[in-house]
């Protein structure tokens, strides 16, 4: 409880620049790579009862509502919780949303949606294994369970386990000169914290993020009787890749990977 609350911490302090950084076009990591892969995956959502899990300020969920989804938004900050309400009683896309715990929905009712997605969040869930089985709870049998997270083989994101270097094989390369990535270790899981302070953050956060195996994602799912469907690793948008160079990378090695489940 101590480290979920410090967790929590974290992002309720980041909140003002996290929105700043989705809702101004900023995260081009999403708009350009991650999110045309997620929707293409989802699919047609009209009509259908989805579950945005760890929501943050609802940017995703209100695309889902947008494609006639009706949608319930949770996180577990306050804060993010409080932006997103703002903007559903601006726009009024009939989206609830609540503060919970993902590994503790117990506003959520059992076997209930058609859909759950978790956009690039699970790996900042520290009881990810409690999330995935109230995931298995929630959703109706057939039910989909769509989540993105950093690919675990590539996980530049912490040194430990992964480096971009540039020509020269010097480690920490910038965006523009990184040329290729060294893996230096792979399994066991580890925590990390993760500096936020491109130039487009407006105000500089830290959260904490969790490395964890492939290994130990499916076999929580497996657990939870979730089958892996589908498999898709993203690649920038040609748009994308021309726009933003720090983008061309992940033309040649993967950023994140994108997971659909099915509830047996």
């Amino acid at each position: 409880m101590v480290e979920n609350n410090r967790l929590m911490r974290e992002w309720n302090e980041s909140v003002e620049s996290w929105a700043s950084f989705v809702r101004e076009g900023k995260d081009y990591y999403r708009e350009e790579m991650n999110n045309p892969a997620f929707f293409s995956l989802i699919g047609n959502v009209r009509g259908k009862h989805v579950l945005d899990l760890a929501c943050g300020e609802g940017y995703n969920t209100r695309i889902l509502a947008k494609k006639g989804a009706k949608v319930v938004g949770v996180d577990f900050s306050e804060k993010m919780i409080e932006l997103a309400t703002q903007m559903e009683k601006k726009e009024r896309l009939g989206i609830s949303y609540y503060v919970s715990d993902a590994a503790d929905l117990n506003e959520i009712s059992s076997d209930h949606f058609d859909l759950v997605t978790c956009f690039m969040a699970i790996m900042d869930i520290e009881p990810y294994g409690d999330a995935i089985s109230e995931v298995t709870r929630v959703l109706k049998r057939n039910g989909r369970f769509i989540f993105s997270i950093i690919h675990p083989c590539f996980d530049f994101i912490f040194p430990i386990i992964a480096e971009w270097k540039d020509e020269e094989g010097r480690g920490n390369a910038s965006e523009k000169k990184a040329l290729h990535l060294e893996v230096k270790r792979y399994f066991g899981i580890c925590r990390c914290e993760v500096l936020w302070d491109m130039k487009r953050i407006a105000k500089p956060f830290k959260t904490t993020s969790f490395h964890r195996t492939l290994t130990d994602y499916f076999q929580a799912l497996f657990e939870n009787g979730l089958l892996v469907r589908r498999l898709v690793e993203p690649k920038p948008t040609t748009r994308g890749a021309t726009k933003y160079p720090s983008l061309r990378k992940h033309t040649k090695i993967p950023q994140s990977i994108i997971i659909e489940t099915i509830k047996r």
